[in-house]
């Protein structure tokens, strides 16, 4: 087994790869270690698929998993993840922003005795309005709810034990929340200090449309944190109190009819409001029970969220004169 596998989501980056590859590959090759390089490419439409197709004839360490389109970058991490073979797995964007130097230091945190090491952009080289701002509130926004308290939810730069991996699954826009996933298996989380670069080529994927996936992912991991195994805990309380809630409006009712003979049919206002309530309640909870049947469906017949084209590359090399060559 291989001792760390990198796993890098790749979408429209064909100007980054020719740079990411040696830079990665030669921080790993410096510090000794036994490593392979998967690139995920994530329904690229550049080049991109084509320039790590050549690449893969080239590199032997290197592995490249072409989906049959944009899955987003939450299944491009989960194919990675499920062909990675390290004993440790790390993941980065490939933009460049990230610093291939500071794996080996994610690495050494975790012999520490962690599960996952998060890596922590302090001078982040994002514009303030549209991705600062809002990862800041994201950030202390999803600190509250779950209970993990990181400064840099969004930093791709992360190392995880392989086991930890192997407990979770991936599903909607979850990699964000990875982290907050590992704490609901027990994991044990440090967070690291790394550097960020500006971003050379190519243009961002994110902004600020991607809120709302984010909120509704939010809401999705505090239930999953706390009536994961005890819905009933949740939905009954709602529905005693919204049973309560009726029987007091009836008995005020009965109580204006019988006792002061007032009219109680033309109050339009009334039946509205509490439609409107019920209903928007209603919605929620039904969305929460189809994010579990979802799950059960996904995992009890074993259906990944992406369906994978080709792999290429990723065989073993072959030693000619000690020096590593695709057969």
């Amino acid at each position: 087994m291989r001792q760390v596998s990198v796993v890098v989501p790749i979408y429209n980056e064909v100007e980054n790869i020719p740079h990411l590859l040696p830079a990665v590959a030669g921080v790993l090759a410096e510090a000794g270690l036994d490593y392979e390089l998967i690139c995920v490419d994530d329904g690229s439409q550049d080049g991109s698929t084509e320039r790590l197709r050549h690449l893969a004839q080239e590199r032997y360490d290197l592995k490249v998993v072409v989906l049959r389109r944009n899955y987003g970058q939450t299944a491009a991490m989960a194919a990675g993840f499920d062909q990675a073979a390290g004993r440790v797995v790390v993941t980065l964007d490939g933009d460049l922003q990230n610093d291939p130097q500071d794996i080996p230091r994610l690495l050494a945190k975790l012999d520490e005795g962690y599960d996952l090491v998060s890596g922590w952009r302090q001078a982040r080289q994002d514009h303030g309005v549209t991705r600062l701002l809002p990862s800041r509130v994201a950030n202390w926004l999803i600190g509250r709810v779950t209970g993990v308290q990181l400064h840099d939810y969004g930093c791709t730069l992360k190392a995880y034990r392989r086991e930890l991996l192997q407990d979770m699954n991936l599903y909607g826009e979850l990699h964000r929340f990875l982290p907050a996933l590992a704490y609901i298996e027990g994991a044990r989380i440090a967070e690291l200090p790394v550097r960020h670069h500006p971003r050379r080529f190519g243009q961002s994927k994110y902004g600020l449309g991607r809120t709302f996936r984010v909120m509704m992912d939010l809401l999705t991991i505090a239930f999953m944190k706390t009536f994961l195994t005890r819905p009933m805990h949740v939905f009954g309380l709602l529905g005693l109190g919204f049973l309560g809630l009726g029987l007091g409006l009836g008995i005020y009712l009965l109580v204006l009819k019988v006792g002061l003979s007032q009219s109680i049919g033309q109050r339009p206002l009334l039946f509205l409001a509490g439609l409107a309530v019920i209903s928007g309640l209603q919605l929620f909870c039904f969305g929460l029970l189809a994010e579990l049947l979802m799950r059960t469906y996904h995992e009890s017949q074993g259906r990944p969220i992406y369906r994978v084209r080709e792999v290429v590359g990723g065989e073993p090399p072959v030693l000619v004169n000690g020096n590593p060559l695709r057969p």
